[in-house]
């Protein structure tokens, strides 16, 4: 039992720094991939979004895989993946690679993220269920920790890189310093091969589901994994009951000595009821409106950006870092709480504890960058005058501030905001004027406007197009959408909402991080339980890729308050879900679950 909670416990793990890793990765990707390679902010959202986005892939097989192979072989090619897919982000030299390898870390954690609870569910007893699946939380927020300590390790060393080239010339200095950063973020990925390789050689230890066992009419074996965990009695008594699911009209052929021809064709029985019944499609439903708001809590993108957030709230780039570290701390914490609720106040209440305190958490953050973007100053006019031959550069220094008619007193450092639009091509890009490099804000067609795709191509000539259309961005001209010059946010103002960002995560750990895997391992029917978790763990996956890549432009347009805002209307829509639909599912078999829902 030990060694089967570590294992599915490092799957967590590994979903963890799946979600977690890119944060401390960003910042440092941000400034030397969009210089080397011309990234634009759609793009590094994308990056970011590529592991959700391959998560959503993954789940459309996930369960079919699952039943196919088996649940451990499932978990043994998702553990591959993942390692696979660190070199190949480390060693990337574009956009491309890089892509490709976050997207193969997202399959790997899509297929974790099903198959793991689903093999937790099927294999522990309904007294430590609740806590199986809090230790899969609990590592999942481990690997979070250990991502940001990473983070943390790397911010150090680029201060001192930067600290050191401050001697240097202007062009050697800014040298330097990109180097430090480049080789910061290829680093954060590089100590993530560990925990895969681990993962995927414990996998191939684990004895496979007994109840996957006994769908495929193996029922010795079925027994013999039941009685890895079990005591005899148990062991005979839940066989019993998978049976009698498997093949209601076999109870006495499935009872504590079932065996031969007989017992095999009946656990291959398939059962009457039509798949739209309301015991299936009821707490199917359930589970997929529960996946699709617990990622409408804006979670992974706060777990994905929590270093910028606090940079934009006013944190410098080292305190920034440790407040990721403290928040993924906390999480961790608030995880080992919820571990010792979860099979004693029940999941209905931790998941209203959880989502009242995340709304409070929310509306405080949004309050709180509201009244900070309030004091912005619009220089868009400015920059437009400046635009010459459809293209624009400028650097923040103190002769572009004089300029803009804003001239710092006291040289408190301000940030400059500019989304800026070739046609149906957009883009977003911040400079802040106590950046110890000052690069210069470059605005041209050839870093917006993208290259046309397969894929747009393909839909223009349907008729559709849900891709902007280059030939567009060629002839259109620079214009300049939002230009917001502000003074950076006071550290009292930053170290507010990290507060707000605790009680988030804090209530986030303690109530929907847990419960959410119970909801998609336990509200589902034994019938459609591989298959139904795939779709709503798609369902999850598809909302959490769609706030990840749309997050960068829309702060950038509209602030982070308007961000945090939507968030919190989401996430009271959860409150009331918990409140009035959820029904108790403590201390129930799986098999008693599926009975509540056919009264």
């Amino acid at each position: 039992m030990g060694f089967l909670l570590f294992i599915a416990g490092m799957g967590g793990l590994l979903y963890g720094i799946d979600v977690g890793i890119i944060a401390g990765a960003l910042p440092y990707l941000e400034s030397t991939a969009s210089v080397a390679w011309r990234l634009s902010a759609q793009q590094l959202s994308f990056i970011v979004a590529a592991v959700l986005l391959g998560s959503v892939l993954s789940s459309l097989f996930a369960g079919a895989l699952a039943d196919w192979i088996g649940r451990r072989w499932a978990m043994v090619l998702s553990g591959l993946l993942f390692t696979l897919s660190i070199p190949l982000i480390a060693l990337a030299d574009g956009y491309v690679p890089l892509l490709l390898g976050r997207l193969l870390q997202g399959v790997s954690g899509g297929l974790i993220g099903v198959i793991v609870p689903l093999y937790l569910a099927e294999c522990l007893h309904a007294r430590q269920r609740g806590r199986g699946a809090a230790l899969f939380q609990l590592l999942l927020t481990v690997g979070l920790v250990a991502a940001a300590v990473i983070g943390l390790m790397q911010a150090h060393s680029v201060e001192t890189a930067t600290a050191a080239a401050r001697h240097l010339a202007e062009g050697e200095r800014a040298a330097a310093v990109f180097a430090a950063k480049d080789h910061a973020w290829r680093s954060i990925f590089w100590w993530c091969l560990t925990p895969g390789i681990v993962f995927t050689v414990g996998a191939l230890l684990l004895a496979e589901s007994p109840r996957w066992l006994a769908r495929r009419g193996q029922i010795e074996a079925a027994r013999a994994a039941l009685l890895r965990t079990r005591p005899a009695d148990e062991a005979a008594a839940e066989l019993r009951e998978i049976l009698q699911v498997l093949a209601p009209a076999a109870d006495a052929a499935a009872g504590g000595t079932a065996k031969g021809a007989s017992a095999t064709a009946h656990a291959r029985a398939v059962p009457a009821d039509p798949l739209l019944s309301r015991r299936y499609l009821l707490p199917f439903l359930l589970a997929c409106l529960i996946l699709a708001l617990n990622q409408a809590t804006g979670i992974n993108s706060v777990l994905a950006y929590v270093v910028n957030i606090l940079n934009q709230a006013g944190l410098p780039g080292t305190t920034a870092n440790a407040g990721d570290v403290v928040l993924k701390v906390l999480n961790a914490l608030m995880t080992v709480v919820a571990v010792i609720l979860v099979d004693r106040k029940g999941r209905k209440f931790l998941l209203m504890l959880g989502t009242g305190g995340i709304v409070t958490a929310l509306l405080a953050a949004g309050l709180l960058f509201r009244s900070a973007e309030s004091g912005q100053h619009d220089v868009r006019h400015a920059l437009q005058a400046r635009v010459q031959s459809d293209s624009l550069s400028l650097q923040l220094d103190a002769a572009t501030l004089q300029s803009f008619g804003t001239a710092n007193a006291g040289g408190a450092p301000v940030q400059l905001t500019v989304a800026y639009s070739y046609g149906p091509f957009t883009n977003v890009q911040t400079r802040r004027s106590d950046d110890p490099a000052l690069p210069v804000l470059h605005m041209n067609r050839e870093d917006t406007v993208q290259a046309d795709s397969v894929i747009g191509a393909f839909f223009r000539k349907l008729h559709l197009n849900p891709f902007a259309d280059p030939a567009q961005g060629k002839t259109a001209p620079l214009h300049i959408e939002r230009a917001d010059l502000a003074a950076v946010p006071s550290a009292t103002h930053g170290w507010q909402v990290a507060l707000a960002m605790c009680l988030f995560v804090a209530g986030f750990a303690v109530g929907p991080g847990v419960c959410v895997w119970l909801a998609l391992s336990e509200l589902m029917p034994t019938r459609i339980r591989s298959n139904g978790m795939s779709i709503a763990l798609l369902i999850n996956q598809f909302v959490s890729t769609m706030i990840a890549a749309t997050f960068l432009p829309t702060v950038g347009q509209y602030g982070y308050a308007t961000m945090f805002f939507w968030w919190a209307g989401a996430t009271l829509l959860y409150f009331l879900t918990a409140t009035f639909l959820l029904p108790e599912t403590k201390g129930k078999t799986l098999e008693e679950i599926e009975a509540h829902f056919a009264r």
